[in-house]
Formats: structure tokens, C-alpha cells, sequence
């Protein structure tokens, strides 16, 4: 069995995805055949795994890092919430069905098979795995039926290393506060700790080490620096876009709207790295800003409820003036499903609403349908001629007479729509914007130079540096029998 261990953290959002992320790439770096796993992940921004079906983006990047083919077992539950207190559950890839909070939370002891099954998939023929918790296991509220902290360590006899975000503050308090509430069976399994985030001089932190250790007896594994590679790994966690809701100046806006139930927003990534681009991140109660050249709709994990929520916040308005003025949009999965004329729904797929009038920025009409699809793809673009390469995640069948001029041909089919003017464009291709070539000919197409650039080099760069950084500033002989 490969060695195993485990990152929790004493809250959400404390930098566990990238610390895997970057001890992966440290491991692989050394030799060593090392897998990223996570129980349970809950995110709308998901990937299409190398054997088929959907994970948390989070694995996906954590695979890249540990130069392996990512796989449906390494994130074996992914929840998808599609309402404020319900998701769809994603079970090895595939969908399982769907349910609110209190529900799931019934359902989970039976889900326990399925990631212990794959915890043992992912350790075959593995030195080493790196395992995500989710949330916190300070929330003892939810650990009868834990799949997600204590109750995948402690079945699948994984050490615990404890993440505290030193940025949000009290991170002394969250940490011994941890080991206060944890029985002690939960307790026993926590090898140590890291302190994450820190700015400054690490040397003004070794009172507070002390004083955790005084409490709590757990080693210090590190203290670790604001890591800024971090910035240019794709976005996981809708948390991030709190941070991303103003962009830095730049030769061409971008606008896009932040619909409440935003997917695959990792899709901007590669445009946000852009010197010469402002990406504008437009939340509630704000306006499409006017000076906006190109207005994105990303993909969204229910496209009716949030096409109702697009005209609440008045964008409806806001985004027919900017096309009135010349602007250019272009929709993404759901985000090009609200840019036709009707929205089906006969089975009330997503809900109660059977039916909802869309943009009428294309001329096509969406029918939702109870089968997913989900595959990685080969694509090219029809307006520049240039390869595209990523993935489509989607429920619907879209059809109208702006699909007779194809925005791309994936994997040998015709894909998405142009206006008859060509300023309207809408796919169901997620990461076209990661496809150097493409991303390089549409800001020529608004005047801009379009240097090419390579985005998955800057990832793997960014990778290679947060690795650095963890090997020096975490503590040498932990690591040493970590990785030894």
C-alpha cells in the first residue's frame, strides 16, 4: 500500500488545494509516482478526467502537478450545487442523482464504499498520496457519516496534517480550538500542523508556535509564505472570485457577469494572465461597465434560474446596449444556451420553469435533456482556423439557423453559433481560451498585438515554483520521511 497522507484544514479556503498541488509537484519532481486524492469536493468548477467523467478542477490541476493521468477516482463524490441548498451528486464520474443538504447528509454512509474503493485504486501502484479534506473537521455537527475529514482518515488510517490560514487571523485560536472539540480517536490521527499565508518575517511567528505546541503538543511542519504562483494556477473555488471582482487596467475590458450559479469560471483564467486585458468580474446590484468591449457569459449549473437572475440584476438591458454599441459577446456552455431565443425544459430538469425566453442575441433554442455530455475534445475554430483543444460538460441540445455558421468543429462535429454579423458567439467548449493560437487571434481581432503566449507553460512554471517554495520552508525531515 502506498505511504498516505492527509491535508485538513481548520476552515475553508486555508490554501489546501494548492499546498497538494504544489507537494505533488515536489514528489514527482523527486521521482517519486505520487496520486492527489479527495473524498468529497464541492465545486461547480469541474473537469473531464483522462478515463472519462467528472472531478473538482482541483484534482484535474493536482494530477497535472503530479505528471499523471488524472482519473474519476481521484475525487470519487463531487458535489455541484444547483440551488442554495441542493447539488447534483457525481459519483465516480458519473451522476448519481441529486439532493438537498439534510438529505445528502442521510445518503452519505453509503457513499463511504465508493471513496474507500477508489482511495485503494488511486494507492495501487503508487509511492505516495496526497489526500485533500474538505472544509474543516472542527464542524462535529457533520461527523456522524463523515466522508470528507476524520471519517475517510480514520477508516482509511491516513495521518492528518492540519492547514491554518495565518492571513484570515486567529489562526492560533482555529488551531487549538481544533484540538479542543475533536474526540480522541480524531485527535490521535493528527500527525502536525502547517501555517499558511504568512507575510512578513516567519521568525515573529516562533512565540506562536510555542504556544500551539504548549497546548496542543502538535509539531510544526511549517510556516509558509503568501505563495505567489498561487495566482496563476486556474481558479477552484468560486471563494476566489470575491478577490477577482476588479480587474487591473488594461488595453481591452472584458466584462463577465457572475451569475449565482457560475461554472467552469476557470474558463477566464487564461485571459486574466493577460497583460494587456482588464478582466472585469460583474457581481450583483453592479452594471455591465459601458466601456466593455467584449462581454463573456460563463457556463452555469442551471441555466434557467440564472438567466432569471441575469434579468433581475437588469444585465438583460445592459448587454443589448453594449451590442447596440458595437460589442461583442461570446457565451460558454450555459452562458451560450441563455443567448438564444427560448429555453426548453419539458422534463423540468432544472426545476419547476419549462420554459424561459432566452437573450435573442442568437437565433437557436435550447431543449434541455436528462443525458449528460461529458468528454475532453479536439476542436478547431471556424472563425480563425486555428486548433482548440478542452471539454464540454453540459446538459441540452441546441438548434436554430445561426448553428448553420458553427462557431468551431469539435471532434469532427459542428459546434455552437455566430450572429450573421459575427459579434455574437456562442460553444459549449469549456478552455477555449486556454488554446494559445485562438486566445492570440481574438485580441488581435480587437487591435491588439496577441503576442502568443504559452498558458499551460505558465501553469507548469507556477507549479514548479510553489514546489520550491515548500521544500524550504517546510521542515526538512518531515519531508525527508514524506517523500523518502
Amino acid at each position: 500500500m502506498a505511504r498516505a497522507i492527509m491535508l485538513q484544514g481548520t476552515g475553508s479556503d486555508v490554501g489546501k488545494t494548492v499546498l497538494v498541488a504544489g507537494l505533488c509537484r515536489l514528489a514527482a519532481n523527486r521521482g517519486l509516482a505520487v496520486r492527489p486524492f479527495k473524498p468529497q469536493n464541492m465545486s461547480n468548477n469541474a473537469a473531464v478526467a483522462d478515463d472519462g467523467g467528472e472531478i473538482g478542477r482541483a484534482q484535474w490541476l493536482q494530477s497535472l502537478a503530479a505528471r499523471t493521468p488524472s482519473s474519476v477516482h481521484m475525487n470519487p463524490v463531487l458535489l455541484k450545487p444547483q440551488s442554495e441548498n441542493g447539488s447534483q451528486i457525481i459519483v465516480q464520474g458519473r451522476v448519481f442523482g441529486q439532493a438537498k443538504g439534510r438529505d445528502y447528509q442521510r445518503l452519505k454512509p453509503q457513499l463511504l464504499g465508493a471513496v474507500l474503493e477508489s482511495f485503494e485504486k488511486v494507492a495501487a501502484g503508487a509511492d505516495l498520496v496526497i489526500v485533500e479534506g474538505a472544509g474543516s473537521p472542527a464542524e462535529i455537527n457533520l461527523r456522524a457519516g463523515d466522508i470528507a475529514n476524520m471519517g475517510f482518515a480514520t477508516r482509511a488510517g491516513v495521518p492528518v496534517v492540519l492547514v491554518g490560514d495565518i492571513d484570515r487571523g486567529g489562526v492560533i485560536a482555529s488551531l487549538v480550538g481544533t484540538h479542543a472539540i475533536l474526540d480522541d480517536g480524531d485527535r490521535a490521527m493528527i500527525a502536525g500542523y502547517i501555517i499558511n499565508k504568512f507575510r512578513g518575517d516567519i521568525s515573529l511567528f516562533d512565540d506562536g508556535i510555542r504556544a500551539i505546541e504548549g497546548f496542543t503538543g502538535w509539531p510544526c511542519f511549517g510556516v509558509v509564505p503568501w505563495l505567489q504562483g498561487a495566482g496563476r494556477l486556474p481558479a477552484e473555488d468560486s471563494v476566489v472570485l470575491e478577490r477577482l471582482a476588479k480587474g487591473r487596467a488594461g488595453a481591452l475590458k472584458i466584462a463577465v457577469p457572475v451569475l449565482s450559479r457560475i461554472a467552469n469560471f476557470d474558463d477566464l483564467d487564461p485571459l486574466r494572465a493577460e497583460p494587456d486585458v482588464e478582466l472585469v468580474f460583474v457581481r450583483s446590484g453592479e452594471r455591465l461597465p459601458a466601456d466593455a468591449s467584449l462581454v463573456i457569459l460563463p457556463g452555469s449549473k442551471s441555466t434557467i434560474s440564472d438567466l432569471a437572475d441575469f434579468r433581475a440584476e437588469g444585465w438583460d438591458r445592459d448587454l443589448h446596449m453594449h451590442v447596440r454599441r458595437g460589442g461583442r459577446v461570446i457565451g460558454i456552455c450555459g452562458g451560450y444556451q441563455m443567448l438564444g431565443r427560448t429555453v426548453h425544459d419539458p422534463l423540468g430538469i432544472e426545476g419547476g420553469t419549462l420554459e424561459t425566453p432566452g437573450l435573442a442575441l442568437l437565433d437557436v433554442e435550447t431543449e434541455m435533456a436528462p443525458e449528460k455530455t461529458v468528454r475532453n475534445s479536439h476542436a478547431r475554430s471556424t472563425e480563425y482556423d486555428v486548433p482548440l483543444a478542452g471539454y464540454q460538460i453540459h446538459l441540452g441540445i441546441t438548434h436554430g439557423p445561426d448553428c448553420d455558421r458553427p462557431s468551431a468543429i469539435v471532434d469532427g462535429v459542428p459546434d455552437g453559433a455566430l450572429s450573421a454579423d459575427g459579434r455574437i458567439m456562442g460553444t459549449y467548449l469549456h478552455g477555449l481560451f486556454g488554446s494559445d493560437a485562438y486566445r492570440a487571434r481574438l485580441l488581435q481581432s480587437f487591435g491588439l498585438s496577441g503576442e502568443r503566449r504559452n498558458y499551460r507553460e505558465s501553469v507548469e512554471q507556477a507549479l514548479d515554483e510553489i514546489a520550491g517554495e515548500l521544500e524550504r520552508y517546510l521542515d526538512p525531515r518531515w519531508l525527508a520521511g514524506l517523500l523518502g
